[in-house]
């Protein structure tokens, strides 16, 4: 957009050090991870059986846009999930919001399905506390709700982490998690215990899980 400002020629004066610096502040990295059940919301995608998921990302000032898949159990076979949206901070307090797409490409495009996301966090030091709300997307065959979610993130002694969670997805239940994340080298661990409460009126949909994943980024 600062390019239509611009005249022609102090766009042409600019483009070789813009091109430069656009380099410099790119940064691109992938991750890759195993886990013992792929969980989304309390609700396992896998039938309680591990999963091969990895991603990239590609930011950029703030901006950024991602890939990310996984297997799953459903008759799809295979998720993917593609982002972008824009993420900064302001002394102690952060700000992220972006669209995500939930594809299943072995499956008709009408099972694919969206959501508008916003969240606030602040860095308390001790613990960091971090709020999202996740708008869905109407379509076709697909009618999705809306999800609210708070987040604490803690520092343990000896490189240990605290990550708490609860979330609310309209009209479907509430989901609440407990994990401790390590790293040793290049490799993180992370051990969680994850629940799901239906909001049927019977409780056969309520899910517990102990998780294990093991991942890298690069």
């Amino acid at each position: 957009m600062k390019l239509i400002k611009l005249s022609l020629v102090a766009a042409l004066a600019t483009t070789v050090s813009f091109a430069t610096d656009f380099k410099n502040d790119v940064v691109v990295s992938a991750n890759v991870a195993m886990t013992s059940n792929y969980v989304w919301r309390g609700m396992t995608q896998t039938n309680d059986n591990m999963a091969t998921q990895g991603g990239f990302d590609l930011d950029y000032k703030g901006a950024y846009f991602g890939a990310w898949g996984s297997n799953i159990s459903h008759a799809e076979g295979v998720e993917l999930d593609l982002y972008a949206g824009y993420m900064g901070k302001i002394l102690n307090f952060s700000y992220d919001a972006g669209f995500i797409l939930y594809a299943y490409p072995n499956a008709v495009d009408a099972n694919n399905f969206g959501e508008v996301y916003m969240g606030a966090g602040y860095d308390f030091k001790v613990v960091s506390v971090i709020a999202m709300y996740s708008l869905g997307i109407k379509t076709n065959d697909i009618s999705v709700e809306d999800y609210v979610e708070i987040n604490l993130y803690a520092p343990l002694a000896k490189g240990f982490s605290l990550a708490t969670h609860y979330g609310i997805y309209t009209n479907i239940g509430s989901d609440y998690s407990v994990g401790i994340s390590t790293s040793l080298d290049k490799i993180d661990f992370n051990l969680s215990y994850v629940g799901f409460i239906t909001d049927s009126d019977t409780n056969a949909d309520d899910q517990d899980n102990a998780i294990l994943t093991v991942s890298t980024s690069f």
